[in-house]
């Protein structure tokens, strides 16, 4: 039998009581104070809202330990329980997330773990999810002794200090493995007594899609169309794939391994072409038509990564324009070499791609064990509640 069960047969074996939230707590609603964006003045304070720090201010209006829970706004989680915040020392918050400190009895941390577990689904309504301040403070909490509060509150900060380790380690591990990888793709790609300096244009000419007429394109269709917002994302536009076949043949597409280049925005981003239909935004992607009898694709893609190119900023908007692109300077060692750096290069971005898919599967399965845990040990029998 473990401690808490033993706890709860000695202490509470008949069940434990159920409280108003407004009975366990001091709701301070009344002391809250929003203030717009355009008036707040920066400053080191956390100026708290519905779901946590929405800017630094240079006043406070709260010293001390609280829970904050939204009140509305984003202010219910997918499992259909009350977003919570744990908020420690001077801070400000505005009207919509409700505070609560402690009152002797019942443990604040404790009240942080619970309210995590209650339903509010049938509690919010209309067009902005609200918690009006009536239900948060009707809402039923299950009071067992201290003791027994306690022992719960020890293990599940036990849980959720695992999680923030693992988080620390990993992203320590992914931002070494990162580094490492930059530092032997930058000596790889550089150096070398076989290196011939070229220009991208003697290796290539810079090319583009046909230009598409927003008339042309949907919100749903065939064939996603790419612009230099969601180039490398999800496509929010389409065309049909008559007009997709119709540009292929009459006008410069990207073969299956050419390197697309971002042109505008951020610029010098870099996504490989894998073949399947889609349609790119023309002069803000672009990709350099190359038959790799010089240059590998790959290794252009791993060269692209240094931004050997200047960027023109004449105009308001910074731009890279072909003629940039052709000047660019590369170093191309033999083909044989390239196969190699490549396949070294390859080895480091799984490894750091693995680390980076891996830290939020890693957290979010914490995550889950945390609730399973927690969802447990706050859940008491109906039965034994008065």
């Amino acid at each position: 039998m473990s401690k808490l069960e033993e706890l709860i047969q000695q202490l509470c074996p008949d069940g434990v009581e159920c409280r108003n939230l407004e009975e366990c707590c001091n709701i301070l609603d009344k002391k809250r104070k929003p203030v717009t964006k355009a008036a707040r003045e920066a400053g080191e304070y956390r100026y708290y809202g519905a779901n946590g720090i929405q800017d630094y201010v240079s006043d406070y209006i709260f010293d001390g330990t609280f829970v904050l829970v939204g009140e509305d706004g984003s202010v219910i989680t997918k499992a259909g329980t009350p977003v919570v915040t744990w908020a420690e020392g001077k801070i400000w918050v505005n009207n919509h997330a409700h505070i609560i400190e402690e009152k002797t009895g019942v443990l604040l941390r404790y009240l942080f773990h619970y309210i995590q577990t209650i339903d509010v689904t049938s509690l919010i309504h209309g067009n902005i999810p609200k918690l009006t301040g009536g239900d948060f403070k009707t809402l039923k909490i299950s009071i067992p002794p201290l003791e027994i509060q306690r022992e719960i509150v020890r293990i599940l900060d036990h849980f959720t200090e695992l999680t923030t380790e693992l988080t620390a380690e990993l992203t320590v591990e992914l931002t070494a493995r990162q580094k490492q990888y930059e530092y032997y793709r930058d000596r790889l790609l550089i150096q070398g007594d076989k290196v011939v300096w070229m220009t991208l244009g003697d290796i290539g000419k810079v090319s583009m899609c046909k230009r598409i007429m927003k008339a042309e394109t949907s919100s749903q269709g065939e064939v996603p169309f790419f612009k230099i917002g969601t180039f490398g994302k999800e496509p929010d536009a389409y065309i049909t794939r008559e007009k997709f076949e119709e540009y292929c043949e009459k006008y410069s597409f990207p073969k299956k391994g050419d390197v697309l280049i971002s042109a505008a925005g951020t610029i010098g981003r870099t996504v490989i072409y894998d073949g399947k239909p889609a349609y790119y935004q023309d002069s803000n992607i672009v990709w350099l038509d190359n038959d790799e009898s010089k240059v590998l694709n790959k290794y252009l893609y791993y060269y692209y990564q240094l931004q050997p190119w200047a960027v023109s900023t004449g105009g308001t908007i910074a731009r890279l324009y072909n003629d940039n692109i052709s000047k660019a300077k590369i170093a191309v060692p033999p083909l044989d070499e390239q196969h190699r750096i490549v396949s070294i290069l390859d080895r480091f971005d799984a490894l750091c791609n693995d680390l980076t898919s891996g830290l939020p599967a890693e957290i979010a399965a914490r995550q889950k064990q945390y609730e399973y845990y927690r969802d447990k040990l706050l859940t008491f029998n109906k039965e034994r509640l008065f």
